[in-house]
Order: structure tokens, then sequence, then C-alpha cells
């Protein structure tokens, strides 16, 4: 039996189960847990992904007024710990929702023999060693002694393969097979040995935390002193999202913010760029896209927001994609996702941003959930990484209670 299989068929006797018996909604639960811990590794579920789709909340589900999803989780990690502790006591396999995550984790019991039944013999064993305890002191200290050395070693091997990816793959496989999506698309995008920069944005700002902070102005502020450590929320979830999916494939990040940044960067590595050029300003410095670009609104109601320019619009496609106004609450954002040639044609940037943090995170979860990277790949006819071309294009967002809850293919170029 697959991996996969043995571990569905562990929550299909968990769903059988007298502790859960007759607890619909936990069963209802446990079963999207696991679907998606089987079928997306690696990708975190959210607390309104689990509202809507588990449990039918509507559109504006307030996660932060509503705490029904913790409720019914905790309820969940309650009964797996009873039915561990009882009924489940021998099984091999164990399945855990661990404290502040939606993740389900799946592993085998460290005990399992002693578990199963044999208590004679664990017994028996137990009997055994403390009579035997004072002549065997001599030798527990060098097996010790020798378990020391051992993970001296084994830690020294770990941090060598933190910076060897291939080395750390062919060594460690995966619990569960990474989405054919996810594989593809990353494998296409990373084809050297070497771990690519993410370069997050940090725009500039002027004044203090404590008195208020804006936008930086050259021509209004001058010489004024700039914060450049601010950045948005959608781009710290961002980063998170990208650290599970290379983690899942066994590869590694690096992480710079956009005012360290250097050309040298650019000419040497492959680069995720997380942010529109309005807060990512490195991106005015090197080749970005040239279908779809960001711009600033310079007259209208709409005046210094950021928009989304279609250079050469399609049938049916706009010539400009905006968030909803800032004067109301924000329903809907457009992203940019481009995969494009570097300064040094060996390399490539992935650039990921949003009109708003909004979509920035949109635009990174775009590229790291499998039924998104399913639809782009299909629209570009690739099904191998070596398949992967260049392209830009631009999604739509909805957003409710500023959170990215749907995105949306609405514009793509393949590139030359």
């Amino acid at each position: 039996m697959s991996e996969k299989a043995q571990l569905q068929a562990e929550i299909d006797l968990l769903v059988a189960s007298h502790t859960l018996h007759g607890s619909e909604s936990l069963c209802k639960l446990l079963r999207y847990l696991g679907k998606q811990a089987v079928e997306h590794p690696g990708i975190p579920v959210k607390e309104y992904q689990i509202a809507t789709e588990v449990f039918g909340r509507q559109a504006d589900f307030d996660p932060q007024l509503d705490s029904m999803v913790r409720v019914q989780a905790g309820r969940l990690r309650a009964k797996l710990g009873e039915y561990y502790s009882t009924e489940g006591s021998a099984d091999r396999l164990i399945v855990e929702l661990p404290k502040g995550s939606y993740a389900i984790a799946f592993h085998e019991r460290s005990n399992h023999l002693a578990s199963s039944g044999n208590g004679a013999a664990a017994a028996h064993a137990t009997i055994s060693q403390d009579a035997q305890a004072p002549a065997r002191t001599d030798f527990t200290t060098l097996l010790l002694s020798f378990a020391l050395l051992a993970a001296v070693a084994t830690i020294g091997w770990l941090l060598w393969t933190r910076h060897e990816p291939s080395v750390a793959s062919a060594g460690l496989p995966a619990l569960a097979p990474v989405a054919a999506p996810i594989e593809t698309f990353w494998r296409g995008f990373v084809r050297g040995p070497e771990e690519p920069w993410v370069i997050f944005s940090n725009a500039q700002f002027v004044g203090r935390p404590d008195k208020g902070m804006r936008y930086y102005d050259a021509a209004r502020d001058g010489k004024t002193p700039i914060l450049d450590h601010y950045t948005g929320v959608g781009e710290v979830l961002a980063v998170h999202n990208l650290d599970l999916v290379f983690g899942a494939l066994r590869q590694s990040l690096r992480i710079k913010r956009g005012s360290l940044f250097s050309l040298d960067d650019a000419k040497n590595n492959d680069l995720i760029f997380i942010g529109s050029p309005g807060e990512n300003l490195t991106l005015l410095d090197i080749p970005s896209t040239r279908e779809f670009t960001f711009q600033r609104k310079q007259e209208g109601a709409r005046a210094g927001n950021m928009e989304i320019v279609n250079v050469k619009p399609g049938a049916g496609e706009a010539a400009s994609y905006m968030a909803s106004p800032s004067n109301v609450p924000m329903s809907e954002d457009y992203a940019v996702v481009a995969l494009v040639k570097a300064i040094n044609p060996e390399h490539y940037e992935l650039i990921l941003a949003g009109t708003t943090t909004i979509g920035t995170q949109a635009a990174v979860e775009y590229v790291t959930r499998e039924n998104y990277l399913n639809e782009l790949l299909t629209k570009m006819n690739v099904t191998r990484p070596a398949e992967l071309k260049p392209f830009e294009a631009v999604i739509q967002v909805k957003v409710a209670k500023g959170v990215p809850v749907e995105s949306s293919l609405v514009a793509i170029r393949i590139l030359n």
C-alpha cells in the first residue's frame, strides 16, 4: 500500500471509530484536513478556507469575530487524543492536529511495539534490566558516549545538507509526494544548484511610528530621514508560503529586503521579487514586465493609486486593472505573476506583485497552491518543468475582511 493510501486509510479508521461516532462536523473537518495534507503537502490551510469550504460560512466570514473554526479544531484535537489513548492505542500511525495550526500531521508511533498488546514482554524486559543495572553501568556510559558522538555527527550532517539541496533530496524522502503542478512549476523555475534570492519590498517611509508615518516623496521630503524597515503583512505571509513550498521540495531560499539588493544579486542568481515597483523599488533598476506594467494614476479621482496597465489589451481584456477605491472596504485587487529573463540570461526573475499588499499575498498563493498552478500551466500547455517558458499574467483577487479568498487568471502573455 502506498504512503498516501495508508494515510487515507488512517483517516477512514478515525471517522469510523467509536470516539468520533455521531460527530459529523468533526468527521467532515478531519476528512477535509486529511485531504489537504495528502494532496497539498506543505501548503497552510486558512481559517477562512475551512469556514467557507467545510462549514458553509458566507464570503463575509470574519475569523476575528467568529471563533467557530478554532472551537471545532480544538474539539477535534481533543477527540484525536482520546482515540489514541483508548481504542486506537495499538495503531501504528498517529494523526495529530498541532496546536496553532490547521495542518494535519502524520507520524509513526515511537513505542508501537510496547503499545501493541505485548505488555508481558515489556514488563519482563523492565524487570531484567533492573536486575542487571549495576553490571551494566560501564556499558551504559560507553553506549551514551557513542550516542553523543552520533548525535554530533548527525547535526553536522544536517547543517551541511541544508546548504546542499541535492544531497538532502537524495537522502530524505518526503513524507508525502509534492503535487504535480507545484513540482512542475518550481522545478521549471529553479534549474541550477543555487538557492534563489527572495527580495521582498520595504518601501521608503518618513516620520515615526509613534507620531505617524507616510510614504517618502522626494519632491516634498528632500533629505528627511528615511525609514526602510517596514513591509506589508501580505509580503510576510508570502515569504512564509514560499518557505513551506521549498521545504516540501527539499530546497532552500535566501531572503533579502529590497533596500539591500544589489546588481550583483541580479547577475548571479535566480530571483523572486515580492511586492510591486511602488514599494519594491529595486524592480525599477532591472528587467521587469513589459506586457503588464505598474504605474501610479496621475489624474482623476483615483490619482495616486497604483494600477496595472495592459500595454496591448486583447479581445475582452481591460486596459488597466485597479484595486477597490481606498475610501471603501476592499473587495477586489489585482496582481501580476510573471517569469522573465534576468540581466544574466542564464537566470530568471519571478515577479509576484499586487497593487496592494493583499494582492501580493494572493500572487504568491497563486504559485504555491495546486489548483491555481494547474490553471496557469494548463493555459500555457506545460506538462514538464523543461517546458516552462517566460510569461506575464494578471490575476483578479477577491478580498473579504482584508484576506484574499479567491483568485482567477484574467490575462496572460507567453513571451519569446
